[in-house]
């Protein structure tokens, strides 16, 4: 598996919705729990967490080309028609 710099600045919706979800959750979670514990680390993973389920990208998601994202190839209408 290789890493691609390049790849990893450009913008390409690569986080699908289900995932989206998880991620914004997972992020609130840490954020409310760094409150209370005043730790750094989960601080940060939170905010990045709910950044990257927000916006829909993953830089590190892009650089090792992954993509969680439906492109709509596998949808019943695309396969009936």
């Amino acid at each position: 598996m290789s890493f691609d710099y390049k790849r990893m600045i450009k913008f390409e919706y690569n986080i699908g919705d289900k995932e989206k979800n998880y991620r914004m959750a997972a992020g609130a979670v840490l954020l409310f729990i760094s409150i209370f514990t005043a730790k750094i680390i989960l601080l940060v993973l939170g905010l990045v967490l709910v950044a990257t389920g927000y916006s829909g990208w993953c830089p590190a998601y892009s650089g090792f080309h992954r993509n969680t994202r439906d492109t709509g190839s596998n949808t019943p209408d695309a396969a009936a028609g």
